[in-house]
């Protein structure tokens, strides 16, 4: 076992295989350290995610291998993926059998590439004893351990662009069940009509980690094929409540109690007069549930999202709307109090010039423009009482990635205001910097600097990069030097944090922001710090941006 440190707010665990891994998240499960967020297990590490105003790296690394110096050598069975109960509360579910049509458009290459015909590939796939080790990519995308090792192949040389919702596939050493219709490169075996995530079902995953899974071919089943219920299926062994069956998940789950609904009291209603290219409601995201592979999402730039917020006295975690490039206007039905962060614009209210970073009366029947931001790229607008939609998940977030949340507004819409007041504004103006015109990201290496040249980490803080195109909520694409890998093998699929420097083949690096995936099968290189990755989601396509180690002492506390 390693310890890796993976930015400022994180340390990945390196294990020797799948079922060391498993035996830590395990123990670390039942004994966290003090202050973490996530644990996100994976085919050979755990990513333990912490609170930086709460504990530290140092701390947290103690704490991980004084839990792992006694529960690692007590794990004496031979496999303990296979002893392994569900995680995140759920510990009722015991077995889920999953009903295919082996009619995969790979099912032949499958035959051909292990030797086998078709039918002994379903009759290998279904007669395996199979089990979710972890999950990522995409909610409520299983891992599934257990695959018949005469049917593990690499994944695809190239992947395909879209793989239908409900698609049965293997790759390596896993099984999985695409939730939604997404790129992947795995081998298409068949369908199924389980979905392993819907949140009209309670609970919304149906192969959290631990689950038993049981593969059955629907042609050697008389009857219709049907999809199971997931809420009352006996097999299941759900746990009696009390409570109604989505509390008790809320709770098994540490959700908020307004999962999936508006909070009482709200009032005064918006209305969205024109969106400008994207906005969207944003608050603090999902922590907690990414190793159902659910990501945190939320505000781009947490910074000047709270600060809109502690403008006009709401609640850290209220929701605001965040506005991509500008272009965002609202009307308000009521009196407001609002205020702007973020990228700077020229904002109007009924024609009339008005400032931002500041508390901002709005009148009854009054019309805001955002106009176009002069530097950055994403503006931020708090009404006091926060932006009230429905709750997805404990947040109200839209993720770009995973589908999570509200749609992206529309012009037309209307936006009710809740009461999630903390106290009176005790901010009467708060100016900000103007952000330089090359921004400077400090950067703490690793996990993976032994994956790359030795000339990578130099190649990367020694030259500026430009923003693509190609650049969103989930992460920005940057052009400039090739960063030259070290190794040639594939690096097992991993956990991956906000600001993580994730280098493909290509060479040419992704800073991941809010919205990036739960795990990635790419090396990182270095994480940006926590601060600098709000200045990284304020960077326009086209804008240069640097890289800096980060200092100990000066930029570190540890």
């Amino acid at each position: 076992m390693r310890t890796l440190r993976c930015g400022a707010e994180g340390v990945l665990v390196e294990l020797d295989d799948l079922d060391a891994a498993q035996a830590s998240y395990d123990a670390l499960r039942q004994a966290p350290p003090a202050g973490v967020v996530d644990l996100v297990p994976a085919a050979r590490t755990v990513l333990v995610t912490f609170a930086a105003d709460r504990t530290d790296a140092t701390s947290v690394t103690t704490a991980i291998r004084a839990v792992l110096a006694t529960a690692l050598p007590a794990t004496t069975h031979p496999n303990p993926v296979r002893e392994r109960a569900p995680a995140g509360g759920l510990d009722g579910v015991r077995v889920v059998e999953i009903p295919v049509r082996y009619d995969g458009p790979d099912l032949a290459d499958v035959a051909r590439l292990t030797g086998l015909t078709e039918a002994e590939v379903v009759r290998r796939h279904t007669a395996a004893e199979h089990r979710v080790a972890f999950c990522g990519f995409a909610p409520g995308f299983a891992y599934i351990t257990g695959l018949d090792r005469a049917l593990r192949l690499a994944r695809r040389p190239v992947p395909r662009a879209r793989v239908p919702a409900g698609s049965v596939a293997i790759a390596d050493e896993f099984s999985g069940v695409y939730p939604t219709a997404s790129p992947g490169g795995w081998h298409l075996l068949g369908t199924t009509a389980l979905r392993p995530f819907d949140l009209d079902r309670d609970p919304p995953f149906a192969l959290p980690p631990g689950t038993r899974v049981r593969f059955v071919d629907l042609d050697a089943r008389p009857g219709p094929e049907t999809q199971p219920d997931l809420r009352t299926r006996p097999a299941l062994e759900t746990r009696p409540d009390a409570e109604t069956p989505r509390a008790g998940f809320r709770r098994a789950a540490g959700l908020r109690a307004d999962h999936g609904a508006a909070a009482t009291g709200a009032a005064t209603m918006i209305e969205v007069l024109a969106t400008g290219p994207l906005a969207t409601v944003q608050d603090e995201g999902r922590p907690g549930l990414a190793h159902l592979g659910v990501p945190r999402s939320g505000a781009a730039d947490r910074g000047s999202h709270r600060l809109a917020n502690r403008l006009v006295g709401n609640r850290a975690g209220a929701a605001t709307v965040e506005a991509t490039f500008g272009g965002l206007a609202v009307r308000f039905e009521r009196a407001a109090l609002v205020a702007l962060t973020g990228a700077r614009c020229e904002p109007r209210l009924d024609g009339r010039d008005v400032g931002m970073y500041a508390p901002l009366d709005v009148p009854a029947g009054a019309r805001l423009d955002l106009g176009s931001p002069v530097g950055g790229l994403r503006t931020y607008l708090a009404v006091r009482g926060g932006v009230e939609v429905a709750a997805v998940l404990g947040s109200r977030s839209t993720d770009l990635l995973s589908g999570l949340g509200p749609a992206a507004l529309r012009a037309g819409q209307l936006l009710t205001i809740g009461n999630e007041i903390e106290r009176h504004p005790g901010v009467d103006l708060a100016p900000q910097p103007r952000p330089p015109l090359v921004p400077e990201l400090r950067v703490i290496p690793g996990p993976r600097v032994d994956w790359f040249d030795p000339s990578a980490l130099a190649a990367l803080t020694g030259a500026a990069f430009e923003v693509s195109q190609d650049s969103n909520r989930v992460g920005i694409r940057l052009l400039g030097p090739t960063l030259r890998r070290g190794r040639g093998d594939e690096l097992p699929s991993e956990g991956v944090v906000r600001g993580a420097v994730q280098v493909p083949h290509s060479g040419e690096p992704v800073v991941f922001l809010a919205d990036h995936p739960v795990t990635g099968g790419y090396p990182v290189l270095a994480v940006v710090l926590p601060d600098d990755v709000d200045l990284a989601a304020q960077c326009r396509p086209g804008q240069r941006l640097r890289f800096r180690l980060a200092v100990r002492g000066r930029d570190l506390s540890d």
